[in-house]
């Protein structure tokens, strides 16, 4: 059973107790010595870094050259993604016919894990975009199709019946009917879609790049510089944190105005 919900007030004192206790657990462990420090440094060293390469090229780039390529890569794959996914899920709902076609061969690709994609990715398209944008469009294009699909099926049929007395075709059907329908449902699944997509990218770069946040990790694990890997991760998971806050406004807003 789910509890009342927080004020928003003691939500914030929550969240912050958890983030320093998390801060006094980690300080404690790099000062206690039993690891080195060169395998894991404190907080604050990781913050030095992280701002040292903020300003300083690392592997021929700043940190924000770094992450503003793997933000095109990613932008790249996900837009594909929504592109192909949100017409054929609502093809798919309104033609029996397609979703018979389709379904045998899409639930066989999806539970393929996009880094598995990768020597297909490094095999075809070497270390240009090509590859990144595929193993991101193969992490989210699964989200979008589920959730357009589901959205759209889930229409009642009386307005799907009504629409074809009036004369609509499958067109008008499709976009009058079964889009404005599964709107919601739809920007659900870009959030997870977005997630899956980032982790993707991470992923695709640690092998098939040569620029990125990814690539940047991987020559910080080469130069043994444990604080310029964690430094990454943090920034991984600020952009992905701001990407995912986006959408949810997003998916706020739309279900604001439809009441729901």
């Amino acid at each position: 059973m789910i509890g009342p919900a927080l004020p928003r007030a003691a939500f914030w004192r929550l969240t912050a107790m958890g983030a320093a206790g998390a801060l006094l657990v980690w300080t404690a462990a790099a000062l206690s010595g039993i690891t080195p420090r060169q395998f894991l440094p404190t907080p604050w060293e990781v913050l030095a870094r992280l701002a040292q390469l903020s300003v300083e090229p690392f592997v021929g780039h700043t940190l924000f050259v770094h992450l503003a390529s793997s933000l095109q890569r990613f932008a790249m794959g996900f837009v594909l993604a929504v592109a192909v996914g949100v017409p054929l899920g609502l093809v798919m709902a309104w033609f029996t016919v397609v979703d018979r076609l389709i379904t045998p061969l899409f639930e066989a690709v999806r539970f393929v894990a996009p880094i598995a994609w990768v020597p297909f990715a490094a095999l075809w398209f070497g270390t240009g975009i090509g590859g990144p944008v595929l193993i991101i469009f193969m992490g989210a294009f699964p989200p979008v199709l589920i959730n357009t699909y589901r959205g759209a099926r889930h229409v009642d049929r009386k307005y799907i019946e009504a629409s074809q007395m009036l004369g609509a075709g499958a067109f008008r059907g499709i976009t009058q009917v079964l889009l404005p329908a599964a709107v919601p449902s739809i920007v659900a699944g870009l959030r997870i879609s977005a997630g899956l997509g980032w982790q993707s990218l991470v992923g695709a770069e640690l092998i098939v790049a040569s620029s990125g946040v990814g690539y940047l990790m991987v020559k910080g694990q080469a130069a043994v510089s444990t604080a310029t890997v964690m430094s990454g991760m943090i920034a991984i998971g600020l952009v992905g944190l701001l990407i995912d806050i986006a959408l949810r406004r997003l998916q706020a807003h739309i279900e604001h105005r439809r009441g729901l």
